[in-house]
């Protein structure tokens, strides 16, 4: 059978990063010129870059039901479009509350962006591509991270926030012709299933995918993304000493954490090439998660710097394997059930790990030898799910109830 073009996914992912240069620039940027941005205190950055997370929980099911009921390229074009407001209201914004609207709505804007999204790599894909697909998909996606980070820090102590903001604005607009002239409509049975609504039915292994997906977000995006500048204060002070370079353990922290945004585009679409072998998905993810049950409780041992920033290196190489490949078997599930229902569930979840992470980080650390407990039970966790779907694998070998990618259909 003919692979499906990989344009359409490619074409998605990088209008979602162009979208994302507003939002990433704002992590960076927001906590240095809060008061430029109209803000009374810096207690309310806290707020306005977490808000987005909590308010994507109860509307992803939303957004799931709206996708049963309009076109796919529908759904982006809204994305598009919110997107485009909320960056072009950074820079027009003045008050707090202000604010708290145009992040409210950027979480909106996401869950289209993230099912909408993920639904073009099941649609447009097949068995023997849809984990590279992923793979390109998130590593794309993602440059919008950094290009957001990186431009938006260059840039607005040169020009202000309010003219990149708008000038990130106008730059997701182009989102809108892209997705009218150049996304094509997939076909009609596919069509059928991505907005007509139907029975989301579910195994023990597409159950655990699920759960797979919230505790990688849970460890990676949450635990380690909101308690790593914390956890360097903890071991080596204010400022860490690197090739003779003295750097704050903030900057320190950001450039470490952006040097997966540069890989990402690259070693995600290989560690999806990858798991589209013969061999399927789960020797390789039962591979990471050993990976990651054995380094990520290290970070927590003190060291010498440099030893440490290339254990830092390795797990978060392991956070794009694991990214990667939960994300590749949610989309293997989703093909065999509703998909938008399926990858709503999914998507819920993985918010929740995304909010809850930050949470259960600070409530640890506070206690005696709780960066150890922290970071330590991160390990065990991902300990257990390594022997979890170990035994699937083995089971599914067993019974030979595997597909070509390895999961029980």
């Amino acid at each position: 059978m003919k692979r499906p073009s990989k344009t359409p996914v490619t074409l998605v992912a990088l209008i979602t990063a162009l979208s994302l240069l507003g939002d990433s620039m704002l992590y960076i940027v927001l906590p240095l010129y809060w008061k430029e941005a109209g803000l009374d205190s810096i207690w309310q950055v806290g707020i306005l870059l977490s808000i987005n997370r909590f308010i994507r929980m109860p509307f992803n099911p939303l957004v799931g039901w709206l996708y049963h009921r309009i076109s796919l390229r529908t759904g982006l074009i809204i994305a598009v479009t919110l997107g485009t407001i909320t960056t072009i209201g950074y820079g027009l914004a003045s008050s707090f509350i202000v604010w708290v609207i145009l992040r409210s709505l950027w979480g909106i804007a996401w869950s289209f962006f993230r099912i909408g999204g993920l639904s073009t790599v099941v649609l447009y894909s097949q068995e023997g591509n849809r984990g590279q697909s992923m793979g390109v998909y998130n590593g794309l996606y993602r440059t919008g991270s950094l290009g957001g980070m990186l431009l938006g820090g260059l840039l607005v102590p040169l020009f202000g926030m309010q003219t990149i903001a708008i000038l990130f604005g106008c730059l997701s607009l182009v989102g809108i012709p892209l997705v009218l002239f150049y996304l094509a409509p997939i076909n009609r049975g596919d069509e059928e299933q991505s907005s007509l609504p139907a029975t989301m039915t579910l195994s023990r292994s597409t159950l655990f995918v699920i759960a797979s997906g919230f505790i990688v977000t849970l460890l990676f995006q949450g635990v380690f993304a909101s308690t790593i500048s914390s956890l360097l204060e903890h071991l080596y002070g204010v400022k860490v000493s690197l090739f003779g370079l003295v750097l704050s353990v903030a900057f320190f922290s950001g450039l470490l954490q952006s040097l997966r945004w540069v890989w990402e585009p690259y070693l995600a679409s290989r560690f999806g090439r990858w798991s589209d072998g013969k061999a399927g998905r789960l020797p390789l993810l039962i591979l990471s998660l050993t990976g990651a049950s054995l380094t990520f409780g290290l970070m927590s041992v003190a060291m010498s710097i440099t030893y440490w920033t290339l254990v830092a290196i390795i797990v978060m190489i392991w956070a794009t394997a694991l990214t990667t490949l939960t994300d590749a078997l949610a989309s293997d599930a989703a093909k065999h059930t509703n998909v938008v229902s399926f990858l709503t569930l999914y998507s819920i979840c993985q918010d929740v790990g995304a909010a809850l992470g930050p949470f259960l980080g600070y409530l640890l650390i506070g206690l005696h030898y709780g960066f150890s407990a922290l970071y330590w039970g991160g390990s065990l966790i991902f300990a257990v799910l390594t022997i979890t779907w170990l035994i699937i694998y083995r089971r599914q070998q067993r019974v030979g109830a595997v597909n070509s990618r390895g999961m029980e259909l």
